[in-house]
C-alpha cells in the first residue's frame, strides 16, 4: 500500500512539472529523480510508466523519458445509444443472460484508495507473496528448452503429475487438466455439468464468484445451509430430491466465507448422497496451502476418496502465491473429463507454457516449502491479532468460528444492522470491508461481514483497521449494541 501511494504521489508531482519542458524535451534521468525525491528506482519507473500510459511522457529504453508532443484534438464522440436496444432486445427469453453482475467479485478485486486499510482483499499482501522465488522461477523457466513453444492442451505432463500427487488417492496425471486459475476451472466445470436453466446446489453462504459463474451460465443456484461442520447432509439430500439437481458445489476445507471444515462423518455422506442422486460434486479446494500453523493434519481432498468419478476437483496455486500466478488444476474421472477438456480448449486453448514452466520451477524449488511454512506462521499470527482486537474493541460482532486455515473471519452483525450503511461508514473511516449479502444465493438469515487479515501489511495495520471499524460501528450499529462495548 505504501509503495502504491508513493507511485501516485510522485506521478502527480511530475505531472505538475511537465510545463517546464517543451514538447519532446527530455526529463531528468531516473537516477536524478531517485536522488531528488528520495524514492526507490522502482517507484520512479512505475510513476513514469503511469504518465506514459496517460500519454503525457514518452519513454525510450536506454535513452530516457521525454515530454510527449501535443496531441491532436480528439474526434467527436459517436452516438452509442443504439446499443441499448441491441443488448437488451428479447432479453427476457435468454436462457444464458448476456449481462453479468460482477459486483460480488469486484469487492475483493478492486484496490482501495491509498490510506484505506484493506480488510476486503482476497489475496496475500505483497510482503507475504514469494516474489523473489517466483521471479527466479520465471527466469529459470524462460531458459528451459521449448519454454516459449505450444504446450499440450491438457497441460505439461510434469505439472499434471505434481497436482495429481497432491490430490492423492488413485488420481493420476491423466485425469488432471491445467487451467488458468480456480475461477476459470469452476467456470469450465459448471458449463460442462449443467445445462442453462438447470438448478445447481450451493453451500449457503458461499463464494460470490461461484454464484456469479452459475448465474452467468444461466443456472439457478439453490442454497444448502452449512454449520460449523460444513454442509448439512440431511438438507443436501432434501435439496437433491426437491430440485432434481445434478451438481453440488462445495468447499470442504476452510469454506469461504465461514471457514468451516467438512466433518469426517459427513464426508462419506456427501459423496453417498450425490452418488444416489446421480449428481456430481464440484470440490473447490482453494486454500489447502493456506493452512495455519496450529491446524494439525488436514483431511484429504474428497477426490482422493472417490473411486466412482462423483467428484470434479479444483485446486489452485494462486491463493498461496500471487493473484497473477494463475495456475490451477481440474481433475475428474470418467467420460466427464473429455467434456471438461473440450470446453477448456474452446475457451482458452491452453495455459501459457512459460507460466506452467514457472509453476514447475517454483514448486520444485527449496523456496516453496519454506514459503508455505512462512505463510502458515504469518496467517496464524494475523488471525490471532485480528481475533483479539475484535473481541476487545468490537464485542458486539459475533465470531462463532475461528478457522485454522484461510485468510479471513466471518462475523455476524447485531440484528437490525444495515450492511450497506456499515460498509459505507467503514470506507469513510478508512477501512474497506466486505458485506455478507453477496455470499447468499437467497435471503440471508442475518447480516454478516467478512474481514480479511491477509491483504494488509501486518499486525499494526490490523489494529488500526479494527479501530477504524469501531468508529464506523459507533455511527451505524443499533443503539442497544453500543452497551456491549467495554467501558
Amino acid at each position: 500500500m505504501q509503495e502504491r501511494s508513493s507511485v501516485t504521489d510522485l506521478a502527480e508531482r511530475l505531472r505538475q512539472e511537465l510545463d517546464r519542458y517543451s514538447p519532446g524535451g527530455k526529463l531528468p534521468s531516473s537516477r536524478a529523480l531517485v536522488d531528488r525525491f528520495r524514492v526507490s528506482p522502482v517507484t520512479v519507473s512505475r510513476a513514469l510508466a503511469q504518465l506514459a500510459a496517460e500519454g503525457l511522457v514518452v519513454t525510450r529504453p536506454g535513452v530516457g523519458a521525454f515530454r510527449a508532443r501535443t496531441r491532436t484534438a480528439a474526434a467527436a464522440a459517436g452516438d452509442t445509444s443504439w446499443q441499448e436496444v441491441a443488448l437488451s432486445a428479447d432479453g427476457a427469453a435468454d436462457l444464458v443472460p448476456r449481462s453479468v453482475d460482477a459486483s460480488g467479485v469486484l469487492v475483493s478485486l478492486a484496490a482501495p484508495a491509498p490510506g484505506v486499510v484493506e480488510f476486503n482483499g482476497g489475496y496475500l499482501h505483497p510482503i507475504l507473496q514469494p516474489e523473489r522465488a517466483m521471479s527466479a522461477a520465471l527466469a529459470r523457466a524462460g531458459r528451459r528448452p521449448g519454454a516459449w513453444g505450444r504446450p499440450p492442451t491438457e497441460g505439461l505432463p510434469e505439472l499434471r503429475e505434481w497436482f495429481a500427487r497432491n490430490i492423492g488417492g488413485a488420481v493420476t496425471a491423466a485425469e488432471v487438466l491445467i487451467t488458468a486459475g480456480g475461477q476459470s476451472a469452476l467456470t469450465t466445470a459448471l458449463r460442462a455439468l449443467a445445462p442453462p436453466g438447470a438448478p445447481v446446489l450451493v453451500e449457503s453462504p458461499t463464494y460470490p464468484g461461484m454464484l456469479a459463474i452459475a448465474r452467468s451460465a444461466g443456472l439457478r443456484p439453490v442454497p444448502v445451509p452449512v454449520d460449523a461442520d460444513g454442509v448439512k447432509p440431511a438438507l443436501l439430500a432434501d435439496a437433491f430430491r426437491a430440485t432434481g439437481a445434478r451438481v453440488f458445489v462445495c468447499q470442504p476445507l476452510f469454506q469461504n466465507p465461514t471457514g468451516a471444515v467438512l466433518a469426517p462423518e459427513r464426508r462419506g455422506e456427501v459423496l453417498r448422497i450425490a452418488r444416489e442422486a446421480g449428481a456430481f460434486v464440484v470440490e473447490d479446494d482453494f486454500v489447502r496451502r493456506l493452512v495455519h500453523e496450529d491446524a494439525g493434519p488436514l483431511p484429504r481432498p474428497l477426490a482422493a476418496d472417490d473411486p466412482d468419478g462423483v467428484v470434479v476437483h479444483v485446486s489452485s496455486l494462486t491463493k498461496a502465491t500471487s493473484p497473477s500466478f494463475r495456475v490451477s488444476a481440474l481433475a475428474a474421472r470418467g467420460p466427464v473429463l473429455e467434456r471438461l477438456r473440450a470446453i477448456q480448449i474452446v475457451d482458452t486453448f491452453f495455459v501459457p507454457r512459460p507460466l506452467q514452466e514457472a509453476a514447475l520451477e517454483l514448486v520444485g524449488s527449496p523456496a516453496w516449502p519454506r514459503h508455505l511454512r512462512t505463510i502458515s506462521a504469518q496467517l496464524k499470527a494475523r488471525r490471532d491479532t485480528m481475533t483479539t482486537a475484535l473481541r476487545l474493541d468490537l464485542p458486539e460482532l459475533a465470531l462463532p468460528h475461528i478457522p485454522s486455515g484461510g485468510y479471513h473471519l466471518w462475523l455476524r452483525l447485531p440484528d437490525g444492522t444495515d450492511e450497506t450503511a456499515l460498509t459505507a461508514a467503514a470506507l469513510r473511516a478508512g477501512v474497506a470491508i466486505t458485506p455478507g449479502r453477496p455470499y447468499f444465493s437467497a435471503e440471508p438469515p442475518a447480516g454478516h461481514l467478512r474481514l480479511s487479515f491477509a491483504a494488509v501489511a501486518g499486525a499494526g495495520e490490523i489494529a488500526e483497521g479494527v479501530r477504524r471499524l469501531r468508529t464506523a460501528c459507533d455511527e451505524v450499529l443499533p443503539a442497544k449494541s453500543a452497551r456491549l462495548r467495554p467501558a
